[in-house]
Parts: C-alpha cells; sequence; structure tokens
C-alpha cells in the first residue's frame, strides 16, 4: 500500500497494520480539520482539470465538525463547491425531507445550506417513496448516477457500535448495493435520542451497500472517542466478517480509519504494544503492562516471575528493568500510594507519597457537575467525605438538565402546586390557564418537539430541586450550591448550542469567587450526550485564563471523576478514595434524591441498570480490581485522575 501524504499535527502515534492503514491524532477537532483539507484538496484538485469532485457523504455526530470546517474555509478561505457532486450514504424509511431528523434537514443544517453547492448535484435516499416497488427502483436509479459519474472520488464514513457502515447492517454482503434494510436494535437504541424515544426510531432506512462503498477510490472511516473503540478493534483487527460489516474494508487498497486516541485505545498496538513490538518503557507505560500481566495470569503484582513476563511478551521489561520482583515492588507500591481516605490532603502528614497535597488542611472545593446529579452519581462518596472532613466544599451544576424530564412529571408538580395555591387560599385561576396550556401542548407533542418555555422551566426546577436535596444531603449549606445554567445548553433541544465567551465567563466569575484549591470535574468524555466534555472544555480554558494572572490558579489542582457510563483503567488512576459499607449507603441515599432520574430515566443509555446500581457496581469493580493486584480489600472505590493544565 502507498503512503499517503497528509500534513500531521501532533500525533499520537501513525500505524500501519498488515490490514489496512490507521492514523490516531490526539482528539477528534485536529482530525477533522485534517480530513477536511483532503476533501477540499481533492475538490481543488478536480476544479484545476475542469471536472467534478463526487462525495459519498455521512451523518450522525462523527462528520459534523468535519462539515463545520469545509464551512469555515468556504466563508474565509473562498473554497468553492460549485464543481461538487454529493451522494449520501442513507436515510431513514420513512422519512419527511423537512422533519428534523431526517437526514436531509442535517446536511442543509450543516453544510449544504452554508456553501455555494447547486442543490442539483446533491443526492440523499428519498425517504418518502410509497412502494417497494418505487424503492427497488430509486435504488437502482441511485446506484446508476454514481456509475455514470465514474463512481465516488471519496467515501468518508462513520461506524456504528453493531459495525455497520451506512446503514448495512450486521449480515450484510460484501457486494451489497443501495437498498432498503432493516435496522439493528442496538442501532435504533442509539437514535432513540433524536426521536425523542426509541419507539419512534423507523425500523428500516434505505443506504448504500458495501459494494457501493468498497469502490470508491478512496475511503476514509472516522471514529471518536473511548465508545467506538471495542468495534473499531473488531473492524480493523478482527476476522473479516458480515457480523461486523466494516471488517469487509480490511479487503481495500483504498482505505484509512482516522482516529482520536479514545476510539484507538483498545487497538493492540495502543493498548498492549508490548506485544506486538519492542517499547520504551516509560513508567505509564511499565505500570500498565504489569497490571495486566498480573490480571492476564491471575496472580497478585508480587507473586509475578520471570516466567510470566517472559511467556507474555513482556521479556524485554524484564532484561532492560528487571530482575522482576524489583518492578513488582516498584508498581505496588505506586498503586498503593493513590489510595487515600484523605480527598483534600491528610494533615500534618508526610505528603510525598500521598495523592492531595496535606497543605492547607482544610481546603476550598468546587465541584462541577455537568448535570444535575453527576457529582452524587459520580463522587457522592468523596463528596460527602471531603464535607465530613471540613474543607469548604461548594458544588456547580453547569446545566439544568430540563431535556432529561418526563412530561408527566411535569404536570404532576403544576397539579401540586395549584392544589397548594388553594389550600392557601390564593386565586390559582392563571395557574390553572398555564396548566391547561401544557396539557394541551403535551398531547399533540411530536417526538423530539421543543418544549414550550413554561415546560422547560418546570423541568428545570425539578432537576434544581433534586439537586438542592442531594447535595444538603452531602451536608452543604444552601449559598454553597450553585446552579450555572450555561447558556450553551438552554436550547430546549438535544442537540446544543456552541460554547460561547459568556460560558467560560460565567465559570471564570465561580471560580474568582471560590478561589479553590481543588477542582473536581466531570471525566468521562465519552458520556451519551456529549455534555460531559463540553463542560470540562469550559472549566478548562476558564482555569487556564485565570492562571494567567491570579495565583491561587496556579496552584489549583484540577481532579477528573468518572460517571456511569465507564472508570479510569488501574493504571490511570491516581487517586482511589475508598469508601465502607456505610458510605456506599450514604452514597445511594444521595443519589436517590434525584428521583426524576430514578427507574427508568430519559436518557438511560444502553445499560438497562439503574444510576446508582450501576454507581455501586462500578465502584465495587474498582475496589475489587486493586484487591486483586494484591493491596487491601475494601468495599468501594471512587476514582480520580489528576489534569495539569499549566
Amino acid at each position: 500500500m502507498k503512503e499517503r501524504n497528509m500534513p500531521r499535527l501532533n500525533l499520537l502515534e501513525e500505524t500501519r497494520y498488515e490490514k489496512l492503514p490507521v492514523t490516531v491524532y490526539p482528539n477528534q477537532q485536529i482530525a477533522s480539520v485534517q480530513v477536511a483539507k483532503r476533501i477540499a484538496d481533492l475538490i481543488k484538485a478536480r476544479q484545476s482539470s475542469g471536472g467534478k469532485a463526487v462525495l459519498g457523504l455521512a451523518t450522525g455526530v462523527t462528520p459534523i465538525r468535519v462539515y463545520a470546517e469545509l464551512v469555515r474555509m468556504h466563508k474565509e478561505e473562498g473554497l468553492s463547491f460549485k464543481n461538487v457532486i454529493t451522494f449520501n450514504l442513507d436515510e431513514y424509511y420513512p422519512m419527511q425531507p423537512t422533519a428534523a431528523q431526517s437526514y436531509v434537514t442535517f446536511m442543509n443544517e450543516n453544510l449544504f445550506d452554508h456553501i455555494d453547492i447547486d442543490k442539483n448535484n446533491v443526492h440523499i435516499p428519498d425517504g418518502t417513496l410509497g412502494t417497494t416497488e418505487e424503492v427497488a427502483a430509486f435504488c437502482l436509479n441511485y446506484e446508476k448516477q454514481i456509475t455514470d459519474l465514474g463512481g465516488l472520488d471519496m467515501q468518508i464514513l462513520g461506524i456504528g457500535r453493531t459495525g455497520h457502515i451506512g446503514f448495512n447492517e450486521p449480515g450484510s454482503a460484501p457486494n451489497s448495493g443501495t437498498r432498503l434494510v432493516t435496522l439493528d436494535d442496538l442501532t435504533r437504541s442509539d437514535a432513540a435520542r433524536d426521536f425523542g424515544g426509541k419507539e419512534n426510531v423507523p425500523t428500516k432506512a434505505i443506504t448504500m451497500g458495501v459494494g457501493t462503498i468498497f469502490k470508491a477510490r478512496e475511503i476514509i472511516l472516522m471514529a471518536w472517542n473511548q465508545k467506538k473503540a471495542s468495534i473499531i478493534k473488531k473492524a480493523v483487527e478482527g476476522e473479516i466478517s458480515g457480523e461486523v460489516p466494516a471488517t469487509f474494508l480490511q479487503l481495500s487498497e483504498h482505505v484509512e480509519f482516522i482516529l482520536d486516541e479514545g476510539a484507538a485505545s483498545e487497538l493492540t498496538r495502543f493498548d498492549t504494544p508490548w506485544l506486538v513490538k519492542d517499547c520504551i518503557w516509560t513508567n505509564i507505560l511499565k505500570k500498565k503492562a504489569v497490571i495486566w500481566l498480573a490480571t492476564t495470569v491471575k496472580k497478585p503484582i508480587l507473586k509475578l516471575t520471570e516466567d510470566d513476563y517472559n511467556n507474555h511478551g513482556m521479556a524485554q521489561l524484564a532484561v532492560e528493568q528487571g530482575p522482576v520482583y524489583n518492578i513488582n515492588i516498584d508498581i505496588f507500591n505506586q498503586i498503593q500510594h493513590t489510595i487515600t481516605g484523605w480527598p483534600g490532603g491528610k494533615p500534618n502528614a508526610d505528603d510525598s507519597q500521598r495523592p492531595e497535597r496535606a497543605n492547607p488542611a482544610q481546603k476550598r472545593s468546587i465541584i462541577f457537575s455537568p448535570h444535575p446529579d453527576d457529582d452524587v452519581i459520580s463522587m457522592g462518596g468523596t463528596f460527602i467525605r471531603l464535607v465530613d472532613q471540613g474543607h469548604d466544599v461548594h458544588v456547580a451544576y453547569q446545566t439544568s438538565g430540563n431535556t432529561a424530564v418526563w412530561d408527566d412529571d411535569v404536570l404532576r408538580y403544576v397539579e401540586f402546586a395549584i392544589d397548594f395555591e388553594e389550600s392557601r387560599g390564593g386565586d390559582s385561576s392563571e395557574l390553572k390557564k398555564t396548566y391547561d396550556n401544557m396539557r394541551s401542548f403535551l398531547a399533540s407533542k411530536q417526538p423530539n418537539q421543543i418544549d414550550t418555555q413554561e415546560i422547560r422551566n418546570v423541568k428545570g426546577f425539578i432537576r434544581k430541586t433534586e439537586a438542592i436535596s442531594g447535595a444538603r444531603y452531602a451536608g452543604l449549606p444552601d449559598d454553597h450550591i450553585h446552579f450555572m445554567a450555561l447558556p450553551f445548553y438552554e436550547t430546549g433541544k438535544t442537540q446544543k448550542n456552541s460554547v460561547g465567551e459568556e460560558d467560560v465567563k460565567l465559570t471564570m466569575e465561580l471560580l474568582q469567587k471560590v478561589k479553590p484549591h481543588q477542582v473536581f470535574a466531570a471525566g468521562d468524555f465519552a458520556d451519551p450526550h456529549g455534555t460531559h466534555l463540553v463542560c470540562f472544555n469550559i472549566i478548562l480554558a476558564a482555569l487556564k485564563r485565570l492562571a494567567e494572572t491570579e495565583e491561587w490558579a496556579k496552584d489549583c489542582w484540577l481532579w477528573l471523576y468518572r460517571g456511569a457510563w465507564f472508570e479510569f483503567e488501574t493504571h490511570e488512576i491516581e487517586m482511589a478514595v475508598p469508601l465502607s459499607p456505610q458510605e456506599v449507603l450514604r452514597k445511594r441515599n444521595a443519589i436517590f434524591k434525584h428521583q426524576s432520574q430514578k427507574d427508568t430515566p430519559v436518557f438511560p443509555g444502553d445499560d438497562a441498570r439503574e444510576f446508582w446500581v450501576r454507581a455501586e457496581d462500578r465502584n465495587a469493580e474498582t475496589a475489587r480490581s486493586y484487591n486483586e493486584l494484591g493491596l487491601a480489600e475494601y468495599a468501594a472505590m471512587e476514582a480520580f485522575v489528576r489534569y495539569k493544565f499549566l
């Protein structure tokens, strides 16, 4: 395979597998800019020769930043799309082109309405066709149009968690063409948020076939964040099979996988590199490898032998840094030093081997919670312990969470308000009118339709009162509970606005008010909402700006926690806070204060367990993993990683 000439910006690593090339970038923004540049270069090359650029385009979250960069290049650099012809991969069926969930709407909003493309050159599968015969005829013509143009110059792909490309679900044939397909249950679950519930997601779609995609002269498959890591590993390194349609791409000489670090994290070359090559043994890699070895052979770290190292691809480490028992002791001690019952630092103690500083003995801490329940779900035990140990703890709820409340809860709370007003002898007539309007709206509400402002307010009030109850249970006074209502979130839609200056400014103002020694922030960037990463970036921007001029900010430590979705890997953990059985119960009770998220939340993800169960299972698993490595046995542990922003 020929090496491609492509600029690399601070790459984590570029590696070539036997089956296909993979390029990994530090983050999706850098990767998206580079993909957009490749598209732009193709368009310009065709323009210079007087030809057309024929592009296969994808929808979904993955390509949004690529399209944003193309729009920027059009507006700021004069990139023209007049010679571009596009064919989209797929469309739900049935689907009206004006529907919010339509891929016609998606492409117009994210690309076509902002560039100078001739709309006659835009082709998207038609979700309005009435009969099976009409669909079949359309699909044949879609193929013919592509063929008549000489095929696709470049095909952009994302990948679904079933391994689908386009809507080529498991079982698709490698030579399949454009056709009507039935969607996999997991695919429909992943789309549920956009449709206001899985029951509203169409069961079918029209999709370009694997065979059609395969004929493109260049194929770029993109994937972002850890949520896609397991399916990327199967697609890149797994056996070629219709069970994972993306594996068919291994047969192409024209494909490249472009990933961020999270999506690449389970590929052998990144996850366990010692199995495929000699390594530069940094401390973090050595720690990861020894923990992996102990887990693989099911032994505590201090019982690992030279044979264990030699028989599991780690002979290089044993030779270069052995004897192995010394390696074992070093890694065991490093892990042991992450364990602390003093997340705010232990007063009057030697802190040279502790994760947090001893001084000042009483610290000012802010726990930033992207949604109104992330604080107690993710670090409720540590939250309570910080308060119990006398630290000056604040909690800041960054968003209202008002899209994640069931509609019938709104009516129930307003009915309560009416009854309460009447019990006081007050006039409830205006409130009743508002209630009637709400009930009328909800009765005719369409899937994913934006709620009225009154309904959004009530949903926000529900989340707010629950958050106050949880924070009070943890021991906070009311003046230490902050509701930020960051503007980027308050759209009333699942699709949020871009981060603005006001989001950063509000965060800076709160930080300046508290001047914390510690900041805790959500670090599970693969959360299905995408909100956690946005909220983290706002905090990071605020802290970096403040550190330019304010001394306290330079000495502020930023700790990341993870929530109901993923936990840090054991080798990543820098502070592990053990919880007693009683503290586990206290954490559970704090989570229970969020009644609107109990039983079946609006957006549960693909995990059927309740949030409190997920949290307890995750914390118990962290404790169990430590114990299996030969450390003390605890009921549960909450894990943190320090993010050094300076």
